[in-house]
C-alpha cells in the first residue's frame, strides 16, 4: 500500500485566501483539516473540489479566541485523521478600525487572542504532537507558515489592534524557528493587497494596482505559491516572504481601502 499524503491544518482554510492555499495544497499532493470559526462554514461544494484533487479532508470548528479551543486543536485533528499534521498554516485572523484615538483594551485583546496567541498556542501544540526533542533528529519534521501582512514593516494608523497583533506574530517567526529547531521549521508570508471587499469598486481597484512598485496587484495563487514553497523548502527557517507587489517598500500614509478613492 501506498504511503498516505502528508496532513496540513489550516485556520481559516474554507474561504477567501485560507482556500487558495488549500487548493494549492490539495493540488500538491497534502490531505487537508480545514479550520473555521462556525461550522456553518464548512463548504460541501469546496470539501469535493478538493476531494478531485486527491485530497482527503477533514472539517474542523472552534473559536480561536478561547485558548483552550485553540490549544486542543491539533490533537483534535491528529484524532480524526489518525495522524498528526506535519504543516500548520496560521491563516485565520481578524481585522477592525480602530485609531490611537478609539483603541480600546477589549479590541487589542480580541485581536491579540485570534491574531497573536492562537497562533502561538497552536504552534506549540503542533511542535508537541510532533516531539520537539532536540536529540531525536531522526523524529517527524514539521512545518509552520504563519500569515502575516506586508504592514509589519510599514505600519498605517488605521488598524491599530490589527497591526500590532500582526506587527508581534511577525517579531514571533525568528524567535520560534530558533526555539523549535531542528524538528520543526517556522516562516512567514507577508501578503498585500489581494482580495477586493465591498468597501472596493473596480476603478479604485484598478487605481491601486497602479501605485504598488510592481504596478498590479498580487493575486491570492501568489500566497499559496509561497505557502507550497515553504512547506517542503527544507533548509528555511525564521524567515518571513513578503508577497506583496512591493508594496512594503513605500510608506502608505493610510489603509489602501482610503486611498485612490
Amino acid at each position: 500500500m501506498s504511503a498516505p499524503r502528508p496532513l496540513a491544518l489550516i485556520t481559516g482554510g474554507w474561504r477567501r485566501l485560507g482556500a487558495a492555499i488549500a487548493r494549492r495544497l490539495a493540488s500538491d499532493g497534502w490531505d487537508l483539516a480545514l479550520h473555521a470559526h462556525h461550522a456553518e462554514s464548512f463548504d460541501t461544494a469546496f470539501a469535493d473540489e478538493l476531494r478531485s484533487a486527491g485530497a482527503v479532508v477533514f472539517a474542523v470548528a472552534g473559536d480561536l479566541r478561547d485558548a483552550p479551543c485553540a490549544a486542543g486543536l491539533v490533537g483534535q485533528v491528529g484524532a480524526m485523521a489518525g495522524r498528526v499534521p506535519v504543516l500548520l498554516v496560521n491563516c485565520a485572523s481578524i481585522f477592525h478600525d480602530d485609531t490611537i484615538a478609539t483603541l480600546s483594551l477589549a479590541a487589542l485583546d480580541e485581536h491579540f487572542r485570534t491574531n497573536l496567541f492562537a497562533p502561538l498556542v497552536l504552534t506549540r501544540a503542533f511542535a508537541d504532537a510532533l516531539g520537539t526533542d532536540a536529540l531525536d533528529r531522526d523524529g517527524p519534521r514539521g512545518s509552520v507558515v504563519h500569515i502575516l501582512d506586508q504592514r509589519v514593516i510599514n505600519p498605517v494608523p488605521d488598524q491599530l489592534s490589527y497591526g500590532l497583533s500582526k506587527q508581534a506574530l511577525h517579531a514571533s517567526v525568528r524567535t520560534l524557528a530558533r526555539a523549535l529547531a531542528p524538528r520543526v521549521r517556522v516562516n512567514g508570508v507577508a501578503p498585500g493587497l489581494i482580495l477586493p471587499t465591498d468597501d472596493y469598486d473596480e476603478a479604485q481597484w484598478r487605481r491601486l494596482a497602479g501605485i504598488m512598485p510592481l504596478q498590479h496587484l498580487p493575486a491570492d495563487r501568489d500566497i499559496a505559491d509561497a505557502v507550497a514553497f515553504l512547506s517542503t523548502a527544507q533548509s528555511v527557517t525564521g524567515q518571513t516572504i513578503f508577497v506583496d507587489a512591493g508594496a512594503n517598500l513605500e510608506a502608505y500614509p493610510r489603509d489602501f481601502v482610503y486611498l485612490e478613492r
